[in-house]
């Protein structure tokens, strides 16, 4: 499908922009790219985005003071675009806004992805959600504020440029993106390296706590809320766990669990080979890509969970052997 915001913003007066819940780098910065080019290029179209309270290390981002939340919203929008949320279910409270707009267009690059809008622009083998969204503007037309979000998004969903969705095109938009003026080096330092001292904490308890199966090659751990709560952290603060864990040597399958505040667990995934975690993602309805994914789980996670996911690891790894 051949498309460019010229094309699907024709006709639109009102634009609602929103991502899945527990935003994280790649869905902030497109959100937050897609309003500012709109902003910039659009000005007589009322964008709004909608997401879940962000992290406080992407509200440097232009604009994130005016992202709203989602509950009890009950205007209809000419234009619904969803980005970086491969099912509808992961809106969360913005779902009722989806479910209202008079068109809806989803921008994404999960495999999991449902094709749920009316329009998808969707290819699982892009590095993030943030460099399809570039390739649907015009380059000249984006401005520095756009494209530092557009660059904290990649950042985000490569690892800073080392996970196997980085490809030739990646590096050549980052290079458009710093070309714009941007504190390329600043932005990398602030969203993917630098830690507060509570963060180094817990990341140190996960990783004491952490152990190994099948000779080393899969390492899991598990955090409960008792255990965040003791060191005054919230979920974010558990951001960089798992690539943690999956840089160990020898390790082929990370695993990590945190406990939410309603008593599920939110699990990660991160391999170093070549594996189907979304295979394994699946058995708790979650999904994302081939070496990254995520699930919700309910259950003991030393008694259920982790029993369960593991040998669900250890077919995939059986497989990639075969």
């Amino acid at each position: 499908m051949s498309l460019n915001f010229d094309q699907i913003l024709s006709g639109k007066k009102t634009v609602a922009i929103a991502g899945h819940v527990r935003p994280d780098g790649d869905c902030v910065g497109s959100c937050m790219g897609l309003y500012n080019y709109i902003k910039s290029v659009y000005p007589d179209i009322e964008a709004q985005v909608y997401l879940e309270p962000i992290p406080e290390v992407y509200k440097f981002m232009a604009n994130t003071d005016t992202i709203k939340q989602a509950d009890g919203v009950t205007e209809v929008y000419d234009l619904f675009v969803c980005l970086d949320c491969g099912d509808s279910r992961r809106l969360g409270a913005s779902a009722a806004v989806f479910d209202n707009a008079r068109h809806t267009l989803c921008v994404d690059h999960h495999m999991s992805d449902h094709d749920f809008a009316e329009d998808n622009y969707v290819f699982p083998k892009a590095s993030s959600t943030c460099e399809l969204l570039f390739e649907l503007m015009d380059p000249d037309k984006v401005t520095k504020d756009v494209a530092a979000c557009l660059y904290t998004g990649i950042v985000d969903d490569t690892g800073v440029f080392q996970y196997d969705g980085t490809s030739s095109k990646t590096m050549r938009i980052a290079g458009i993106l710093i070309d714009k003026g941007i504190p390329f080096s600043k932005i990398i330092q602030k969203t993917f390296y630098e830690k507060t001292y509570k963060q180094n904490r817990i990341m140190a308890e996960a990783l004491l706590s952490s152990k190994l199966y099948d000779d080393g090659r899969i390492i899991v751990t598990w955090l409960s809320k008792d255990t965040l709560d003791r060191y005054d952290v919230i979920a974010s603060d558990t951001e960089g766990i798992v690539e943690a864990l999956r840089s160990t040597k020898g390790v082929s399958v990370a695993l990590f669990l945190h406990e939410n505040n309603d008593g599920t667990y939110k699990g990660s995934l991160r391999a170093s080979v070549d594996v189907n975690l979304v295979n394994v993602a699946k058995l708790y309805d979650g999904g994302g890509h081939t070496k990254a994914a995520g699930f919700t789980a309910t259950g003991d996670p030393e008694h259920d969970i982790i029993p369960r996911l593991l040998d669900a690891i250890r077919k995939e790894l059986d497989e990639q052997t075969k």
